[in-house]
């Protein structure tokens, strides 16, 4: 596992724009509640379409949460050759599918790569619950020995991120970072730091999710999940009705790589990563300052942008009141009240835990490039002291140069990215 550093603020030279030095996306993979592929999941966020439902992947009636995103209709013998299936779990089989629809979408032969120039760095925060309780499940079948569940989560890194190393003959460096819901963007900064060396290109995002007796019950510790039965109120951030989250399952793997790389193959690319920046919040009680108004700050001022060029913020919207108003006070601290336009398109599909930064990363590039904002589920009445312009309802069209994706994990991790169009 890789250790998280606390900000990284590395400004580009005297003289050089960040946008012309920052790596680049060339691909986008994604497997999403409401889409298995960029382009349906893509279509359904615009469309508003939601992908809350009852749990279908076991029996939930007993628990006071009954509702997630799942990725319905997946079959995995449709994605990835038979010998794999029984080697690997449910999620290990969507981040395979979505690491090969990035490397095909970037146009990269991997095979053609020379050695050591290409690797791994994804994150993950729940799905080992689900490959250890099959792993426990068997054990106990065979009245074999104790497993504890540091080993089981250990056994998930390494095939998640080892399967996707062997699949795509990929030799250069790789890792797993674990920083619960902001282990999305901090996934991708690590890879970032990667191409600083030797490396030319790195698959990077994460998918995850928990849709388990064992990882539901975990989930559920955290006293944050919605105990609505209703697929239409039960997440509503930044709402005067929020009661708490939705889970859901999947997330997006990117194709990152240097300019120089992406320009010599004259790749396609969807933007830049211009900055990034992560913080922790102080100790309960404390009485210190949430660190992730200073994620923002640090985040742009590393990609050299002011607030005011900023064309969309993806929220990280935990739908629990207080990380509500903790959030919206950081953004309107920044930006102003209504000074920015933020969305939160993860109430279509649930909070996909270390998955969901990394979706919204994906949908930060496409805003970028097509120049509209997907809408966030509709809310109802914000809460009293929360002032944003929330686009809700339908997509909002117009230029975006800059957008800005936020990203909270239990435990005080914050993170914060810039994204911006490129032209190599």
């Amino acid at each position: 596992m890789v250790a998280r550093t606390t900000a990284a603020r590395t400004a580009a030279p005297d003289g050089d724009a960040p946008v012309a030095t920052a790596p680049v996306v060339t691909g986008i993979g994604v497997a999403a509640p409401n889409g298995l592929g960029t382009g349906p999941w893509w279509r359904a966020s615009l469309a508003g379409e939601r992908a809350i439902a009852p749990i279908s992947r076991f029996d939930a009636d007993s628990y006071p949460a009954r509702l997630a995103g799942e990725v319905r209709g997946f079959d995995p013998g449709e994605h990835l050759p038979s010998r794999l299936i029984p080697q690997t779990d449910h999620m290990t089989r969507l981040a395979l599918t979505a690491a090969a629809e990035a490397f095909a979408d970037a146009g990269v032969d991997t095979s053609a790569l020379p050695d050591y120039t290409a690797g791994v760095v994804t994150s993950a925060s729940a799905g080992g619950f689900e490959f250890g309780q099959r792993e426990l499940q068997a054990l106990w079948s065979k009245g074999s020995r104790h497993v504890s569940a540091y080993q089981s989560f250990a056994w998930f890194y390494a095939v998640n991120t080892g399967q996707i190393s062997i699949r795509h003959g990929l030799r250069g460096p790789s890792g797993v970072l674990v920083t619960g819901e902001a282990g999305g963007l901090d996934a991708v900064a690590q890879a970032r730091r990667r191409l600083r060396g030797d490396a030319e290109l790195m698959l990077t995002g994460g998918v995850d999710g928990s849709l388990c007796p064992w990882g539901w019950t975990a989930l559920l510790s955290s006293g944050r999940l919605s105990t609505s039965d209703d697929p239409e109120h039960a997440y509503l951030p930044f709402s005067a009705d929020a009661r708490g989250h939705v889970v859901g399952e999947g997330g997006a793997l990117l194709v990152l790589e240097t300019p120089e790389a992406a320009r010599a193959r004259g790749a396609r690319v969807y933007g830049a990563l211009t900055g990034y920046a992560a913080t922790f919040d102080p100790a309960p009680g404390t009485g210190g300052e949430p660190g992730l108004r200073h994620a923002i700050e640090q985040a742009l001022e590393e990609a050299g942008v002011a607030p005011g060029r900023v064309g969309v913020v993806f929220a990280d919207a935990c739908g629990v009141p207080d990380a509500d108003r903790a959030e919206a006070d950081a953004i309107s601290e920044v930006f102003g009240p209504r000074g920015v336009p933020v969305t939160a398109p993860k109430t279509l599909t649930g909070r996909l835990c270390a998955g969901g930064a990394s979706l919204d990363l994906a949908a930060a590039l496409l805003s970028v490039r097509e120049g509209v904002v997907p809408p966030t589920a509709d809310i109802g009445r914000q809460a009293e002291g929360i002032s944003l312009d929330l686009v809700t309802g339908a997509p909002r069209y117009g230029r975006v140069d800059v957008a800005l994706v936020l990203a909270r994990g239990r435990g005080g991790f914050n993170a914060a990215a810039v994204v911006q169009a490129a032209d190599l």
